[in-house]
This record gives C-alpha cells, sequence and structure tokens, in this order.
C-alpha cells in the first residue's frame, strides 16, 4: 500500500469525456515539469455527492468516479486509482455490484465514508461504513476509514473502524500536527496499527477570498480545528515563497513524528482549488524531504 496518492476531483458532468482527457493531460504535465511522474503512484478520485447549501464553490453535477477513471486513465501511464465510496446510498446488493466494477477497473483501495453533513449518522437507504468495512472485506482486500484527528471522540470512533476491518485510515487535510499526538494516543491504547494516507494540501492566494479550505476543514466550536483554520488564513496573507515553507515544515513535523511512532504511512497530496504548478512545486518540496517510496 505504500504510495505516494494525488487527489484528482472528477470534472463537471457538462465538460463531458473531453474534460477528464485534459485534466489527466494537465496532471501529467505538471508532474514532468515538477519531477514527480515516477514518484506519484496513484490518484484519489473522492465520490462526491451534494453537500450543504453553504458550500463555498457551487457543486454541480460531477463525472461519475468509473466514469472519470475510465476516461482519465490513459493520461496517466503507469498510475493506478483510489477512491472514496459513499455507502449510504446502496443497499448490500447494489453497493457489492459496485465494489465489484472499481476493483476490476483498477482501484487499489477504496475508502468508505459516510453521509455528508446535511444527513445524520445512519441516515440513507443503504448500509453503514462500519458495515461495510465489516462485510466486503474478502471482495476489497484495501479498506480505507476517514480519520479526522482533531473530532471530538475519534480515537473510539475510529478503534471502531479498525476494528470493524479497515486496513488503512485516511486522514482529513492536515493543517496541524495534530495527528502526531492523535497516534502517540491511539497506539498506547489499542493494538491496532492500520495503514495511513496522511493528507497534505496546497493553500493558493484564492482562499482568502474563496474559503473554500476553511469551509471543508470546519467543525464549529473545535478549538483544534480554530487553529488549523487561523494557520490556513495566515498563509493567504504571505507570498508564494513563504506559504510554500510553511507548508513544507508542516509537513516535516508530521511526517518524522509519525515516523517515530511505528506505523506505515504513504502520502496523499490535494489540490482543492485545482492542479497547478505552484501545487506541484510545493509538493515536490515536500517529497524532498521524505517519500515513502524511498
Amino acid at each position: 500500500m505504500k504510495t505516494i496518492a494525488l487527489e484528482l476531483v472528477p470534472p463537471e458532468v457538462e465538460g463531458g469525456t473531453q474534460r477528464a482527457v485534459e485534466e489527466g493531460q494537465k496532471v501529467a504535465e505538471h508532474c514532468r515539469i515538477s519531477g514527480l511522474s515516477d514518484a506519484i503512484r496513484h490518484v484519489m478520485i473522492p465520490g462526491m455527492i451534494a453537500e450543504d447549501d453553504d458550500r463555498p464553490v457551487e457543486l454541480k453535477p460531477r463525472m461519475d468516479v468509473l466514469d472519470f477513471w475510465h476516461a482519465v486513465r490513459p493520461e496517466l501511464g503507469d498510475m493506478r486509482g483510489l477512491c472514496t465510496q459513499v455507502t449510504a446510498f446502496h443497499d448490500k446488493p447494489r453497493l457489492a455490484e459496485r465494489l465489484t466494477r472499481l476493483c476490476e477497473a483498477g482501484m487499489d483501495g477504496i475508502a468508505f465514508v459516510g453521509v455528508p453533513r446535511t444527513m445524520n449518522d445512519g441516515d440513507g437507504p443503504g448500509m453503514a461504513p462500519t458495515d461495510a468495512l465489516a462485510e466486503f472485506a474478502d471482495l476489497v482486500p484495501n479498506r480505507g476509514a476517514i480519520l479526522i484527528p482533531t473530532r471530538e471522540g475519534e480515537r473510539g470512533r475510529f478503534t471502531f473502524k479498525c476494528e470493524r476491518g479497515a486496513t488503512y485510515g485516511m486522514t482529513q487535510l492536515l493543517f496541524s500536527d495534530a495527528i502526531v499526538g492523535f497516534l502517540d494516543d491511539f497506539a498506547k491504547q489499542t493494538s491496532h496499527r492500520p495503514h495511513l494516507l496522511l493528507s497534505f494540501g496546497f493553500v493558493p492566494a484564492a482562499e482568502s477570498r474563496v474559503h473554500l479550505i476553511d469551509w471543508l476543514i470546519q467543525d464549529p466550536g473545535n478549538l483544534a480545528v480554530k487553529a488549523e483554520q487561523e494557520f490556513v488564513a495566515k498563509l493567504t496573507e504571505v507570498s508564494f515563497a513563504e506559504r510554500k515553507r510553511e507548508l513544507v515544515e508542516l509537513y516535516k513535523r508530521i511526517v518524522d513524528g509519525v515516523g517515530e511512532l511505528g506505523f506505515d504511512f504513504s502520502i496523499h497530496l490535494e489540490a482543492p482549488y485545482g492542479v497547478s504548478k505552484p501545487a506541484f512545486e510545493t509538493f515536490a518540496e515536500m517529497l524532498d524531504h521524505y517519500s515513502p517510496l524511498n
């Protein structure tokens, strides 16, 4: 499972397959220019579903994960796929069919995710992610669960996901080193040692106007998250060189800290505003410090 994955959000449906092909070509070109062509081994494609009305960027209908993967894969050389799958809208037979198709299409790992913020846990006609983790152990060898180290009660929640069969945890975007303390405590309290997909995101200057990342990581009333939001806001006020330095330093603190705790981990890179030269330049410098492939 050791890998470096780049998140690639499916384009809007109205753009058609051609838009997906162009997105793949754009990724391949940025990889070539930044020297990351041989470093990025997977793309991580999230299944996009309707979110809250207050989302800063309107979420128009997006291509299905499978349709996007089939369109973009020829442009990405030897890269393989990872994805997320919302389980709450599929009953067991339909979910089994969906997961089979994803695996056959070259998805090496599937993270089971819950309902959007507009719904309560347990809503929907389908399966809860924790039930899917246990039910599809034979069908999906690498079964992921979301890990948000700043969320209240997360140690118990993530422990339960591991007990139900999660083989890896994919973190929310990390804008503090809270994951290090979380995993230190987790290791002392449980014997579970899942693989980890540590998520790092590029913050462009546009965040000061749009606040998409601020919205993605929000957790009202959570002081730890408030500090992360303040860190992100601070980054938008400085030059690209300073922003890159701050993000690389955060990366160093996290990977060095997690590396001392005995967990195997991979790297998940995100550019929430879309792939760009500054994002890839930042990612390249991060990986110069540490790559799980070395």
